[in-house]
């Protein structure tokens, strides 16, 4: 009896994490939602693009950014470059001409704290934050500058599609794993608030950007920050970007762990945040969105195990027992074929789907463990890109620097 709880209870929390959670946020928004009031505006705007070692993607970056149909007396351009060693910095002091400006640092303490301290010296009344990957299309400020009209909201999250080029197995597991992410977004905007950006690009009003920690990843945090402000994180999903994927495992595995152990280590500096009594509904999207997300390996592994004991109960068991013992067996196969550099067509979700559990157990011991990971490595894979929709500007060899 025991052992049958437990499976139902685990198999519960996996269907909630990944079905309930997504149903009941989607019901909530459309029963109690809050507008957003926007207007066709033109405030000042500073774009703050964190860089280390981005000599292959610069130039395209910039071309794009001076680029953008924006009033250009009212758009500043700073680059964060956090101790570049290669020729980031003199591709940058080559646009001083049209205005781009210069900011170094000495020291490499992180992406953090490279656009922390930009901030100080640029001027705009909206900070938006950008990789120098990421490929804005040409209304992209225009699009995402029209919610600050509504004075509830302290941040804005644009949309970032993720284009899979060389169609990988990873490149098509991050796509639909994308796709089901910007659904949870448009629904947790809409409801009240969004508890998470992606920082290739989002704004913040000037007069709400918090220091952060250098350890904290800022993308995460700011939406925190902005809702202890009383304020709201919303979404605009006509403010588009573009990033291409990783094309290997091992590559998004890294990243992920990353990704993930700090925000684990920003989930516990901001344990405020999930008293339902003070923080309500964002509180419940933090739990079931994030929490629970990362706890979903302890979830399929009690399944396993449970299972595996329930196996001579009766033939539901069996056939749920063989069920996993199948999904497993593909992501490996998964896992062995992208190695071996070969199309694994459906076997590329459940393959990201393990790849991405895999980095949350990862992400987890490398939190619980103390280390820090302030400076970031770009991930760079040679591959021809295309620009955005309407963009002018043909990028080069995008790839993934966060």
């Amino acid at each position: 009896m025991i052992f049958e709880i437990a499976f139902w209870v685990f198999v519960s929390l996996i269907l909630y994490t990944y079905l309930g959670y997504p149903l009941v946020v989607f019901l909530l928004s459309r029963l109690f939602p809050r507008p957003i009031r926007k207007d066709d505006f033109s405030p000042s705007v500073s774009i703050i693009i964190a860089a280390y070692n981005e000599q292959r993607d610069l130039r395209a970056k910039l071309d794009n950014m001076l680029s953008l149909d924006y009033p250009k007396e009212k758009l500043e351009i700073v680059v964060a470059s956090d101790c570049s060693t290669d020729d980031t910095d003199e591709i940058v002091r080559s646009y001083a001409d049209r205005g781009v400006i210069l900011h170094r640092q000495e020291i490499r303490q992180g992406k953090t704290q490279a656009q922390q301290q930009a901030v100080k010296i640029s001027t705009g009344e909206i900070l938006v934050f950008s990789d120098a990957t990421t490929i804005f299309e040409l209304d992209a400020l225009k699009k995402i500058v029209r919610s600050f009209a509504d004075p509830e909201v302290g941040c804005v999250a644009g949309q970032l599609d993720y284009v899979d080029r060389t169609s990988t197995a990873v490149g098509k597991g991050c796509r639909s794993y994308w796709g089901y992410e910007k659904f949870l977004k448009k629904c947790e905007s809409q409801l009240g608030s969004l508890i998470g950006v992606s920082g290739c690009l989002y704004a913040v009003r000037r007069i709400c950007q918090a220091r952060l920690a250098n350890q904290m990843i800022d993308d995460f945090v700011i939406a925190t920050e902005i809702h202890l402000q009383g304020l709201r994180t919303v979404y605009e999903p006509e403010a588009i970007s573009t990033e291409d994927t990783n094309n290997k495992g091992q590559d998004e595995l890294r990243m992920r762990v990353r990704v993930i152990s700090q925000t684990l280590r920003a989930l516990n500096r901001y344990r405020e945040v999930f008293s339902l009594t003070k923080n309500g509904m964002f509180a419940f999207q933090m739990f079931s969105h994030k929490v629970l997300r990362y706890v979903v390996p302890a979830f399929l592994l009690g399944t396993l195990i449970s299972n595996w004991l329930l196996i001579e109960k009766s033939a539901f068991y069996q056939y749920v027992f063989l069920v996993q013992a199948l999904f497993y067996f593909s992501t490996a196969a998964g896992w062995g074929a992208e190695r071996l550099k070969v199309k694994i067509g459906p076997l590329a979700i459940p393959y990201y789907f393990l790849l991405v559990n895999v980095a949350s157990i990862a992400g987890f011991f490398r939190f619980i463990g103390g280390g820090t990971q302030v400076v970031w490595e770009p991930i760079r894979e040679g591959r021809v890109s295309k620009p955005a929709k309407d963009a002018l500007v043909e990028p080069q060899l995008v790839g993934k620097g966060t």
